[in-house]
């Protein structure tokens, strides 16, 4: 497997990344937890080290999810997540990266994740197109292979399903 650096971190994953939203949230029911859980695992087994997940995936299973299965990977993976999310019951409300939010959901993300939290976060990812992140301060500062992004927004027309044609802009 072809590796890559990460910006400024130095940080080297695997070229080739997997996007987990669909396991559990987005393109139908839920998988099957153990078959998911396989599935990841066999993924780290053939030399994939970087996974993405975020808090409004279910809203928080997905990061469940990828923690329980990376668990025994943790110091072979990069997990990024995605966060600074507010829910109502039904689904995501809004969007909040005030700081005292983004630390309350930052440790929450991490402990879905199953990450020691005394060694924090590291954030944010460099940079991405439409991305407004935020770097965490204070004890989730300190060193570890969680990255964080807050307030991703992501093109809709860039992503889809592999069943799926991406939407026009008229079509919103």
């Amino acid at each position: 497997m072809q590796k890559r650096r990460l910006g400024n971190a130095n940080l080297e994953v695997s070229a080739l990344g997997l996007g987990c939203m669909g396991l559990s949230f987005g393109y139908g029911p839920a998988g099957d937890k153990q078959e998911m859980i396989s599935l990841l695992r066999s993924a780290v087994e053939r030399g994939v080290t970087f996974f993405d997940t975020a808090e409004a995936y279910g809203p928080f299973t997905n990061e469940e999810l990828v923690g329980e299965a990376l668990a025994p990977f943790r110091d072979q993976v990069v997990i990024a997540t995605k966060f600074g999310f507010t829910f109502e019951p039904g689904g995501q409300r809004g969007l909040d990266s005030r700081p005292a939010h983004i630390k309350e959901v930052a440790e929450a993300s991490l402990k879905r994740l199953k990450v020691d939290t005394d060694h924090g976060a590291r954030g944010p990812l460099p940079r991405t197109p439409g991305a407004h992140d935020r770097p965490l301060t204070g004890p989730c500062s300190r060193r570890s292979d969680v990255f964080a992004e807050s307030r991703c927004h992501r093109d809709r027309n860039a992503v889809h399903a592999p069943d799926r044609k991406p939407r026009s802009p008229a079509q919103g």
